[in-house]
């Protein structure tokens, strides 16, 4: 039996992942559990670790004493879930679905889930590990995303998220708490991206561990091409219009380039007045207001459905990720025919192939995102880059291809 870790079940793009991972191993005849921090979507096979209300209230509670933890030592408010300590945890060690396991598969399992204190315990077992990596946090001191700093590549301290960096701060101290607990464990680490399987490979932590890449996977019978017109007219938005999609979690992170989007639509060709903006995520609509172009807010979508529509409502997704491993949006843009405009960060060149299915821009570069969204409006009239980006996700990201490839990885662990 596998049993996936994660903070999460339904909410961001690791719990989205992981989620998507365990149901399709379920499909795949595979026998697989996953245990969550919390949910609000029952779900069987699926069991969160607060299933009662005083269980709950101790979850908030760890959730609260790991950010209570770090506030005097971060820099400002900007990083505050940027950087996690991972002082505060659940002990699962004993959790009958822990001790049934024969490979234990871990996600993003943060903000108050697993410590480094339960990781130890959960390594101590001897039970084959694997974990997905869906950020840096697993080779760092303590930080989701880098930001340019290349500390973790010998050893972090002085670290920049910190109000005091110094030699012997809480990114070193965590460093080497990871040292020492990743040798008592037999694990693969798995990178969605071969982008980020590569810093893996020459980050100190890690180097020496067995890792590789295995990308997200996608129910392409759910996310699938739709009658354009057909959908716009059931979400009441134009069906003689360009429509332009941005989507996130928290559309206002800076880490997804929001601003950048915003500026480029400035330098598109709008003479004929033919080109609005589709959005959804968490957002404040008022920043909308002085957007160059007609903007429809679409709010925060959680079902699936209502997302599929959204995508396939867009002529093209933009995603201007200033970092970012193997986006979730592109993917089931992708999947549901509509070509992307990416910059080239993280796994985005590896998923958009430049003028084949989408566009891939110069990193930063607001003249060269532009030149990206008016050459996906120019040159997908006959469809060809549609046609082209579900093609992509048919052949690398659909569930049988990538099931297939954690199968064959988890043999390897316990048959060796």
């Amino acid at each position: 039996m596998v049993l996936h870790l994660s903070t999460f079940h339904l909410e961001g793009g690791a719990g989205v992942a992981a989620t998507r991972l365990h149901r399709a191993l379920l499909k795949a005849g595979i026998e697989s559990n996953m245990m969550v921090h919390t949910s609000q979507f029952p779900e069987k096979n699926v069991t969160p670790l607060a299933n009662t209300s005083w269980k709950n209230r101790k979850a908030w509670g760890r959730f609260v004493a790991e950010r209570l933890y770090f506030l005097p030592q971060e820099k400002d408010k900007r990083v505050r879930f940027a950087f996690s300590p991972a002082a505060v945890g659940a002990d699962i060690s004993q959790h009958p679905l822990v001790l049934q396991a024969d490979i234990i598969h871990l996600h993003w399992v943060n903000f108050g889930f697993l410590s480094l204190a339960s990781l130890e315990k959960l390594f101590s077992l001897d039970k084959p590990i694997v974990w997905t990596l869906h950020d840096m946090w697993t080779f760092t001191g303590g930080c989701h995303y880098n930001r340019g700093c290349d500390h973790y590549v010998s050893h972090c301290s002085y670290c920049p998220f910190l109000a005091k960096p110094d030699r012997y701060d809480i990114s070193f101290s965590q460093f080497e708490a990871k040292k020492r607990i990743y040798d008592l464990a037999k694990m693969a680490l798995i990178s969605p991206s071969n982008w980020l399987d590569n810093i893996v490979k020459t980050a100190a932590l890690t180097k020496q561990i067995q890792s590789q890449s295995i990308p997200n996977c996608i129910d392409t019978t759910l996310f699938q091409p739709l009658k354009k017109t057909e959908i716009r007219q059931k979400m009441d938005l134009p069906t003689d219009k360009k429509l332009v999609l941005f989507a996130g979690a928290n559309t206002q992170d800076p880490r997804k380039g929001f601003l950048y989007f915003k500026e480029a639509l400035t330098r598109i060709d709008t003479r004929f007045n033919d080109l609005e903006v589709l959005i959804f995520g968490k957002a404040n609509p008022q920043v909308f207001q002085d957007f160059p172009v007609p903007v429809h807010y679409l709010g925060k979508i959680t079902k699936t459905e209502e997302m599929v529509d959204a995508y396939n409502a867009a002529d093209m997704i933009v995603v201007p990720s200033l970092e970012d491993n193997l986006p979730n949006t592109v993917m089931e843009a992708m999947s549901c025919g509509t070509p992307a405009v990416g910059f080239a960060t993280g796994g985005i060149p590896e998923m958009i192939d430049h003028q084949v299915n989408g566009f891939v821009a110069e990193t930063k570069s607001i003249p060269d995102l532009a030149v990206g969204i008016q050459w996906v409006l120019d040159h997908n009239v006959n469809g060809k880059l549609s046609e082209n980006a579900r093609e992509k996700v048919l052949a690398s990201y659909a569930e049988p291809v990538v099931t297939a490839q954690y199968l064959q990885l988890y043999e390897s662990l316990l048959h060796g």
